[in-house]
């Protein structure tokens, strides 16, 4: 058996293992950071749906780069860890004994799949989305010259896939079992703005009833289609469940490391096991919502990201006295040609929670005039505490730039800005790229939730 020796063994080559290796080398050049991973081609997991569509239509244009970690004299090792022996030290490939100092858990998240529809992936026809470019690549090749898709699940990955499929002219039906699409990320109201969307893509949208069963009326090891919760059967060529990921912990269980809600590795705010020596980050490590602090399944390679950074960072010593706080359930996405994005809680979930809220809203144009070529609508809602008028919550639609806005709206709420201080922000406006200067969205959804404030005193 081969020996192998470095001072920072990471399992998983995925955004939370990449961040961690890199930030791992710039606050430690001097140690020996090794990544076992293994794939040797990585997707970029967001980007999957997009293969399946014109957008990007091959999974070679999908590949995320390993460059900055060749350049900064990171190791990777093409395997697997089946074995780790804590005691001493020693973590095993089967062929190679790596003798390591600080172990970092990055293996990730595989398919969730209900136990009653997981039988079903044994039949031509059926997969999940899984983050591996051979049965992605696989998946695709079957799809080609099929016509009738039902897609399960009404989650951002099923919604892109859905999209997508449509605009390669196939028939696509979105089975949720929940009564809008992206349930979860926005209010009722702004989903529904992406229904309409979906609908006049030619996509079918049924969101009042479920799949219980997966259908191979032929017995022939082929699907043919999917039966409701209702009764009613659906014809489909292909059945692509899309209905989540759990974290990938098999592991970490077997070698004895605690796991946390939602079956993640347990880990504190500086991504540490109960093992100071060992940590976990991305979806294999145990969410907290930023806000209520409460468990939280949200999966999202941004949060995988800066957990990346403060495990990256915390291996030899708490150099940032922050940790990680928990994830504000950050997210972005377009649909037809209208950007959705959304970060921490929505209205809906404030109120279930029983929190007291104030809700701003404001619409405009996102250029100024609003005759500027490409000028589009644009709407933004803030959600902010009744008292003290902190930011809890933001969702915008308009254009591309939604994308990064909304990151402004994550950084005031991880920051605990208050409706007052984004009275007075001061922003870059331009007529080709943003809203007017004087009624900047996200400064009039805080005046706007400012007002009802004011009127509650009076």
């Amino acid at each position: 058996m081969e020996k192998i020796n470095c001072d920072i063994l990471i399992i998983g080559g995925g955004p939370a293992g990449g961040v961690t290796a890199v930030t791992a080398k710039m606050n430690h050049p001097e140690k020996e950071v090794l990544v076992v991973r293994e794939f040797e081609k990585q997707l970029v997991p967001c980007a999957i749906p997009y293969i399946f569509g014109e957008t990007l239509g091959s999974s070679d244009k999908d590949v995320a780069s390993c460059g900055a970690a060749k350049e900064m004299g990171i190791s990777t090792l093409l395997g697997a860890i089946k074995d780790i022996d804590f005691k001493d030290k020693i973590a095993f490939t089967g062929d190679e004994a790596i003798s390591f100092d600080k172990l970092v858990f990055a293996t990730g998240s595989k398919p969730f799949v209900h136990e009653s529809l997981r039988h079903a992936l044994a039949l031509n026809g059926v997969f999940s989305v899984a983050k591996n470019k051979e049965l992605i690549d696989k998946a695709k090749a079957y799809i080609e010259d099929k016509k009738n898709i039902i897609v399960v699940g009404t989650g951002f990955i099923g919604i892109e896939m859905a999209m997508e499929l449509a605009s390669t002219q196939k028939k696509v039906t979105v089975v949720g079992g929940s009564k809008h699409i992206l349930k979860g990320a926005f209010d009722g109201e702004i989903a529904a703005q992406a229904e309409e969307i979906l609908l006049s893509s030619g996509v079918t949208f049924i969101g009042s009833d479920r799949v219980v069963e997966i259908i191979d009326k032929n017995d022939d090891n082929i699907v043919n289609g999917v039966k409701l919760k209702s009764g009613k059967n659906l014809d489909a060529e292909v059945v692509i469940l899309a209905t989540g990921y759990k974290p990938n912990t098999e592991l970490a269980q077997k070698v004895g490391v605690s796991l946390g809600h939602y079956g993640g590795v347990w880990v504190d705010e500086y991504m540490r096991t109960e093992n100071h020596d060992v940590f976990a980050v991305g979806d294999c490590s145990a969410r907290r919502a930023f806000i209520t602090k409460v468990p939280s399944k949200v999966m999202l390679a941004s949060t995988s990201s800066s957990e990346g950074r403060v495990a990256g960072s915390s291996l030899y010593g708490l150099k940032y006295i922050k940790g990680f706080s928990g994830t504000i359930a950050i997210f972005s996405t377009i649909i037809g040609s209208t950007a959705f994005s959304s970060a921490g809680v929505t209205e809906d979930e404030a109120k279930e929670a029983g929190m007291d809220v104030v809700v701003g809203t404001f619409s405009g144009m996102n250029r100024h005039p609003a005759t500027i070529p490409g000028a589009q609508k644009q709407f933004v809602k803030l959600v902010a505490t009744r008292h003290g008028g902190q930011i809890i919550g933001g969702q915008i639609v308009g254009g591309n730039e939604t994308g990064e806005m909304i990151n402004i709206i994550g950084l005031m709420i991880e920051s605990s800005q208050s409706l007052y201080n984004v009275m007075s922000m001061q922003v870059a406006t331009q007529p080709m790229l943003t809203a007017a200067p004087t009624n900047y969205p996200i400064v009039m959804a805080a005046i706007m939730a400012m007002k009802k404030i004011e009127q509650s005193k009076g």
